[in-house]
């Protein structure tokens, strides 16, 4: 089952909500198209390679959501998600990545994701092997060769096959003992020895202008397959020998090869692709020349978009079902300065509207991961109450708008900074002010930001 969620746009849209304020068109676009995915799987198998995901290119100042709006996306699919820029991709022969590294690293977080999943599901018979494990080092069972010569002995010695029962139900009950008392956590601070597989493989210096990740060869499993598994002694605690086990026991019951099949097939029918800032690779005005890293790069990540198949390391992936999102604020550039093969690869376009002092007053409030929220809950740990009052956050709220207006623009990233410098003497002190409730009024607000709100210089510097 590749989508976990069957949600309608209108659910989608709601979900959103939860975590951005506004920018209603961009939410319709991506809930729309995270439908259509879902719509898609449910075609007829003929006709399901023919539906070509509508990419979406957002328009719109920074700091006004466009990233949040496609990481919520992601988590509401249960989809690999990847946020890479544009500007870091330049053409083949010159300094930078090469663009088919972005589906590589997509479908290194889709195994990695799948991984993770598959282990938790098996989290509960590797735990009952890691007991055992743990029990042997705590009180060593009888070797095959120990038993065998206690029986032996017992055949020629009278009553020591009594002896010799007596001591394995001793052996018995200890182990049971020890058993209980690993269930109650009563021996993880408990120095044990254990072999750990020495993971370390030969340094190898590769004199190539690709970056090491980018090469299609997996070095690990190349050398622990020419070279033998080489193991350590380690002194750990019993909790830090259950954790190393644990992850060495879940890696073995887990199935890789199916969580690779299942990870490239997740990756080619819902991984998500954020490109973020491309209107940084518009060609400039000059004709002289080949616009390095700029129009090449378009004309590379072309065919990714159009629809190509990328070589990783688990195998080949194809990118026609990928859904590329793409983001740029447009403020020297149009959209229509990208290249014609390249705007139509992205045939849905929404705007996203710079945010105004109503915005800012939501997004402080609002949003379940709300700012101040996060503030009330950080302080609440050193025992302090924050009290914010309506007056104080409209406060906020119009001081993050006028300082946005003086200088650049940065969206919602503003707040973030207002309100560190605001909450920065009480964040300091708050060892001292344990069990205190502290109010924050607009005048409390303006003592601590008026000075440098009215000093624009100063404010281009600190705000």
């Amino acid at each position: 089952m590749l989508f976990d969620h069957e949600l309608t746009p209108r659910q989608i849209v709601e979900e959103l909500d939860k975590y951005i304020i506004g920018q209603e068109d961009a939410k319709k676009a991506v809930a729309i198209a995270l439908r259509n995915r879902s719509r898609r799987q449910k075609l007829p198998l003929e006709m399901r390679d023919e539906v070509a995901p509508k990419n979406i290119l957002m328009i719109g100042p920074t700091g006004v959501g466009k990233t949040e709006i496609a990481r919520r996306l992601a988590r509401l699919a249960n989809a690999p998600f990847l946020k890479v820029e544009a500007s870091k991709y330049t053409e083949v022969g010159y300094v930078g990545r090469d663009v088919e590294s972005m589906i590589r690293d997509l479908a290194d977080l889709s195994v990695n994701m799948l991984r993770s999943n598959y282990s938790e599901s098996v989290k509960e018979k590797a735990g009952l092997i890691v007991e055992e494990r743990l029990l042997d080092i705590l009180v060593p069972p009888l070797t095959k060769r120990t038993r065998a010569k206690k029986q032996e002995i017992a055949k020629t010695t009278e009553g020591s096959a009594l002896k010799a029962q007596a001591g394995e139900d001793i052996l018995a009950r200890t182990r049971e003992k020890f058993r209980k008392n690993l269930r109650q956590r009563k021996l993880e601070d408990k120095i044990i020895s254990i072999e750990v597989q020495n993971r370390a493989f030969p340094m190898v210096e590769i004199f190539s202008p690709i970056s090491f990740e980018e090469m299609d060869i997996n070095f690990k499993e190349m050398f622990g397959g020419l070279l033998p598994k080489k193991t350590k002694e380690r002194k750990v605690t019993v909790s830090e020998a259950r954790e190393i086990m644990m992850e060495e026991e879940s890696e073995k019951l887990v199935d890789i090869d199916k969580v690779v099949f299942e990870a490239l097939e997740k990756v080619e029918n819902s991984g998500i692709v954020f490109l973020d800032e491309i209107d940084k690779i518009v060609g400039s005005d000059s004709k002289t020349g080949p616009d390095i890293s700029r129009e090449g790069v378009q004309r590379d990540i072309l065919p990714i978009v159009e629809g190509s198949t990328v070589a990783t390391k688990y195998g080949m992936v194809r990118t026609d079902h990928i859904l590329f999102i793409a983001a740029g604020a447009f403020h020297s550039s149009k959209p229509s300065d990208l290249i014609p093969e390249l705007q139509g690869r992205f045939p849905i376009r929404v705007e996203l509207k710079s945010l105004g002092k109503d915005d800012f007053a939501k997004i402080l409030v609002e949003p379940q991961n709300a700012l101040i929220k996060q503030y009330t809950l950080l302080l609440g740990t050193e025992g302090i109450k924050l009290n914010f009052t309506d007056s104080a956050i409209d406060e906020i709220a119009s001081l993050a708008c006028l300082v946005n207006e003086q200088n650049e623009n940065i969206g919602v990233r503003r707040l973030h900074t207002i309100m560190e410098r605001l909450l920065n003497d009480v964040s300091f002190r708050a060892s001292e002010l344990s069990g205190k409730e502290i109010k924050i009024d607009p005048e409390y607000v303006r003592e601590q930001l008026a000075d440098i709100v009215e000093n624009r210089d100063l404010s281009k510097y600190i705000l």
